[in-house]
């Protein structure tokens, strides 16, 4: 039997299950350049309809999330002040040092980082935890959580992946807001 969803093909659920079972876990981190301290993606087997299927999972900390929500606004803010403003893309000479950004470029990375201290100074920016379900991703289902932990290690993707599938996972609905640590900078 075909499906079009790898993610929901018994065949994967079991070859995952089996490797879980090895391992003694109840996930399996991918590994990905993107993953760190505060974001890790990782493969975890639950129910979805009834039916057993492999959630391709996104968790990263709320101090992340709120990072990224703030750096997204003072973009739009940029884009607005700067018409050419298209993102900026720092590029590496042939030693892998990284080239001098335009005079435009440094000038719109300095408004960013005015409209970023703002933003963070009057709190402007609230998040809370969340999780996120894309029943339309190309492997499982995909699902986007951000928790207020200080950094996401295996004890709590496990902790999260065991509530998540128990049903007893209980989000905080607070609204929080970060500063940008001094060293961050």
């Amino acid at each position: 039997m075909h499906f079009e969803n790898p993610g929901f093909d018994p065949q994967n659920i079991e070859k995952l299950e089996k490797e879980l079972s090895r391992a003694g876990k109840n996930h399996k981190i991918i590994p990905d350049d993107g993953n760190s301290e505060e974001f890790v993606n990782f493969w975890f087997i639950g129910m979805f309809e009834g039916k057993k299927v492999i959630y391709d999972a996104a968790l990263y900390t709320l101090r992340l999330h709120h990072s990224s929500e703030v750096y997204e606004l003072a973009e739009h803010e940029a884009a607005k002040k700067f018409p050419n403003f298209k993102g900026i893309n720092y590029e590496e000479d042939e030693e892998g040092n990284l080239k001098p950004l335009s005079s435009e470029e440094e000038e719109i990375g300095w408004f960013i980082t005015e409209i970023i201290m703002e933003l963070e100074e009057e709190e402007s920016v609230k998040v809370q935890e969340f999780i996120d379900l894309d029943t339309n991703h190309d492997y499982g289902i995909g699902l986007d959580a951000a928790l207020n932990v200080d950094e996401i290690n295996e004890k709590v993707i496990s902790k999260f992946v065991t509530e998540f599938n128990e049903d007893t996972l209980v989000l905080d609905d607070t609204m929080y807001s970060f500063q940008t640590e001094e060293d961050e900078i």
